[in-house]
């Protein structure tokens, strides 16, 4: 049976150990990231109290269930609540680290940011919070604030560089005009702007970065269908008349895809540098938002807490590594001399 070119391409990224092994590595991160309430929690996962099961991670149960005094929600870090748990028969099965994002350790016997210790196993921040939470957690939304991002501005720069290079003559040299022009905006000056007129939020981020992501992408997009809207297979497919949208998205997309597919890594790699360099200026997700920018921030701030620092650095710099050992693997993969 004959590979298709997908498959050979498959083929030859496997090949690529290197890349093969950071895509396997970042999938597993990812994937346990999105489990960050299983993993990292302050609500237990399971509680058996009474001969009847409790799940505090889905739903919240007032202390009165418990034996408590109040009808307010459960804390399980309160002794008495942890006594009441664990008396008899019942029992309760917290997460691997016990610690939410926004969870504060109270009962550090270190002043904040507190060093590594049993309770904090990569210490904790100005505040009390717990560092490998708020990474875990942090991570997550890097991630996927990177994956939208990307695929905004993948959508737009396709359009964008798929109606410059198919029609071209005058619609193309608009559009390059238009992206000059836009292009020359200063992007930072409008973050600092549109941060001090609107509350900080991801998507009023996602939408101002999505403003400016799509134009790199719309070049080699455009040069692509400039090269292939003369081809044979073009020119007969509108002899018969087949409309330009059919040709475009059945006929020439498909064939220009190669340099999209290459750049993807790369961009989301830019994409997590952005968004953390925003939020070590200030300028990102809103302050209580786990940030891997912010733990920077606050490592710069506190300089004899070296934790927060090093380990913010492991994680940001090992996530850039691999998604470049990644993108340099798709690269190779779709080389067109291979």
């Amino acid at each position: 049976m004959i590979a298709s070119p997908w498959q050979r391409a498959w083929l030859r990224f496997k090949q690529h150990k290197r890349g093969y092994f950071s895509l396997c590595l970042f999938s597993l991160l990812f994937i346990l990231s999105l489990l960050a309430e299983i993993l990292s929690n302050d609500q237990p996962l399971v509680v058996y109290y009474q001969q009847q099961y409790y799940f505090p991670i889905v739903n919240t149960y007032p202390e009165t269930t418990f034996g408590g005094d109040f009808d307010t929600a459960t804390d399980y870090t309160d002794e008495f609540i942890q006594e009441r748990l664990t008396q008899g028969d019942n029992w309760v099965i917290y997460p691997l680290n016990p610690y939410s994002y926004d969870s504060i350790n109270y009962t550090s016997e270190h002043p904040n940011p507190a060093p590594p210790s049993e309770q904090n196993y990569l210490g904790t921040d100005d505040t009390g919070r717990d560092v490998l939470a708020r990474l875990i957690y942090g991570f997550r939304i890097s991630v996927l604030f990177a994956f939208a991002l990307t695929l905004i501005g993948t959508m737009v720069g396709i359009l964008a560089g798929a109606i410059q290079g198919y029609f071209g003559g005058r619609t193309d040299l608009l559009f390059q005009r238009f992206i000059e022009v836009w292009s020359s905006m200063p992007e930072l000056y409008l973050l600092i702007i549109f941060a001090s007129l609107f509350e900080p939020s991801i998507l009023l981020l996602l939408v101002l970065l999505s403003l400016f992501g799509w134009m790199s992408l719309s070049d080699y997009v455009r040069a692509e269908f400039l090269r292939a809207r003369n081809m044979d297979y073009v020119m007969a497919a509108k002899a018969l008349g087949v409309s330009n949208y059919s040709i475009i998205l059945r006929h020439l997309l498909p064939n220009c895809m190669t340099p999209v597919i290459t750049f993807l890594p790369f961009r989301i790699s830019g994409a997590i540098l952005a968004l953390t360099s925003l939020d070590f200026l200030g300028l990102g997700v809103p302050p209580s938002t786990p940030s891997l920018g912010e733990l920077l921030s606050q490592g710069k701030e506190n300089i004899e807490a070296w934790w927060l620092s090093i380990s913010t650095f492991i994680v940001l710099v090992g996530t850039l590594v691999l998604l470049i050992f990644i993108g340099e693997a798709i690269r190779e993969a779709f080389d067109p001399k291979k």
